[in-house]
C-alpha cells in the first residue's frame, strides 16, 4: 500500500460501532485469524475499551504459513498466543501514526520494524494491504504475512 495512499484509506464515514473483534469476525478473509483468537482466549481483550493496533494476517496470510509450523502453534497455546499478541500493539495508531515510527512495542513484548519502500508500507516483512479500518477500540492494518516472534 502506498504510504500516500495511507491515510487517503481511512475510512470517513461516521465514528466506528465495531470493536477490533467484531470487525474480524464479520471478514471472512479473516476467519482463521478469529479462530486461532478464539482458541487462546483473545477475543474477549479486542473486544474491550482498551486502545489497540492490531495487523492483521488475512486466511491467504495463515495459509502460506508451512502447515507444521501452524500445526505447531496449534498444539502449544503459549506460543500461539504469543505469536498472535506480536500482530498486537497498544494504543490506537491510524497508519498516519504508524509510518512515522522506525520500530513499535508490541502486547507481545518484542519489536515491530516499520519500514516505507517505494512508498509502500511493511511491518516486518509482511506488506500492509489495507490500512485504516477504523475500530471503537483501535485500528485494523491487513497484512499479506503472519508474524513470528524473534526467538527469547
Amino acid at each position: 500500500m502506498p504510504a500516500a495512499g495511507l491515510a487517503a484509506t481511512a475510512r470517513t464515514a461516521a465514528a466506528p460501532t465495531q470493536t477490533i473483534a467484531q470487525i474480524a469476525a464479520g471478514n471472512p478473509n479473516f476467519s482463521t485469524l478469529v479462530s486461532l483468537l478464539k482458541k487462546v482466549g483473545l477475543v474477549k481483550v479486542l473486544n474491550g475499551k482498551t486502545d489497540y493496533t492490531v495487523f492483521a494476517p488475512t486466511n491467504a496470510a495463515f495459509a502460506a504459513v508451512p502447515a507444521a509450523t501452524l500445526k505447531a502453534l496449534a498444539a502449544d497455546k503459549t506460543e500461539l498466543k504469543a505469536v498472535l499478541l506480536y500482530h498486537v500493539v497498544p494504543g490506537s495508531l491510524p497508519a498516519s501514526k504508524v509510518v512515522k515510527h522506525k520500530t513499535l512495542t508490541t502486547a507481545e513484548g518484542a519489536s515491530l520494524t516499520i519500514t516505507v519502500k517505494n512508498m509502500d508500507v511493511y511491518v516486518n516483512k509482511a506488506e500492509v494491504t489495507e490500512a485504516n479500518i477504523h475500530a471503537t477500540n483501535g485500528y485494523v492494518h491487513v497484512i499479506n504475512a503472519v508474524l513470528i516472534p524473534p526467538t527469547k
